[in-house]
């Protein structure tokens, strides 16, 4: 117990999924998490549940301004930031004939342009303390081919390359901030049951080592983030960590 005990963190899209998963790994190690989404209920939903002086607040992830005004709430709160966790996502169904230009900028706004966002207002947070730890949702669809799934795919390559660059940065900086980037396969989501054209159809998997061709449960992803968050993963920088039952790697 106590793994990440005094740390604040925030988690964006937190009201649901992976988002909601991670805020109750963090929360019941002790950190006091700000769940934030998109629609405030649903973050409060999140909040009440997990408890340990969690608050929820409204962020749209694609807006600077909304990331402005999180960061300055959060700042006047708590006076600090230990833990950015960069989940918000969308998903669509296109591959690249089908994908509109309004459909790719949209999916590139929530989880390109919200990642980068968060970063760099971030940073300046977590530097007037004692560093953080930047937790970056990216996916196995960074790194196979995915065509159904392109403007996503697209936008998941993007946070794959800038965590790397956001790494070596803080370092070059001396600042105290690692950046890391987590690579979900399928798991058992609202978005991946609507990816997958099955809404309602969730249904709870155990954590641990699935068979192939299987989903995992949020609670897989959480407890990566967990250890990303803590102090022990304090040598992990800048590094891509896939959780997807070794599905990447098959040669079938």
């Amino acid at each position: 117990m106590g793994r990440v005990q005094g740390k604040v963190a925030l988690v964006t899209g937190g009201g649901s999924g992976l988002g909601a998963a991670d805020c109750a790994a963090l929360a019941g190690e002790g950190a006091t998490v700000v769940v934030t989404d998109i629609k405030l209920e649903t973050a409060q939903r999140v909040a009440d549940r997990i408890g340990n002086g969690a608050v929820a607040m409204t962020l749209d992830v694609a807006s600077e301004d909304g990331w402005i005004a999180t960061m300055n709430a959060i700042a006047a709160r708590f006076g600090r930031l230990d833990i950015l966790v960069n989940n918000a996502g969308v998903v669509l169904n296109a591959d690249v004939e089908e994908t509109t230009l309004e459909q790719y900028r949209w999916v590139n706004a929530v989880m390109n342009d919200g990642v980068f966002l968060g970063c760099k207002h971030a940073i300046p947070l977590m530097n007037r303390n004692d560093g953080g730890s930047i937790i970056n949702m990216s996916s196995t669809g960074a790194l196979l081919g995915y065509p159904i799934f392109f403007a996503y795919s697209a936008a998941k390559g993007a946070v794959r390359s800038m965590t790397k660059s956001i790494a070596v940065m803080c370092q070059q900086k001396g600042y105290k901030i690692r950046c890391n980037s987590v690579h979900p396969g399928s798991i058992e989501t609202p978005m991946v049951q609507q990816a997958e054209g099955r809404p309602g159809q969730e249904k709870p998997v155990p954590a641990g080592v699935l068979p192939p061709g299987q989903s995992g449960a949020p609670e897989d992803v959480a407890a990566m983030v967990l250890f990303l968050a803590s102090d022990e993963s304090r040598f992990v920088n800048g590094a891509e960590l896939v959780i997807d039952n070794a599905v990447t790697i098959r040669p079938f």
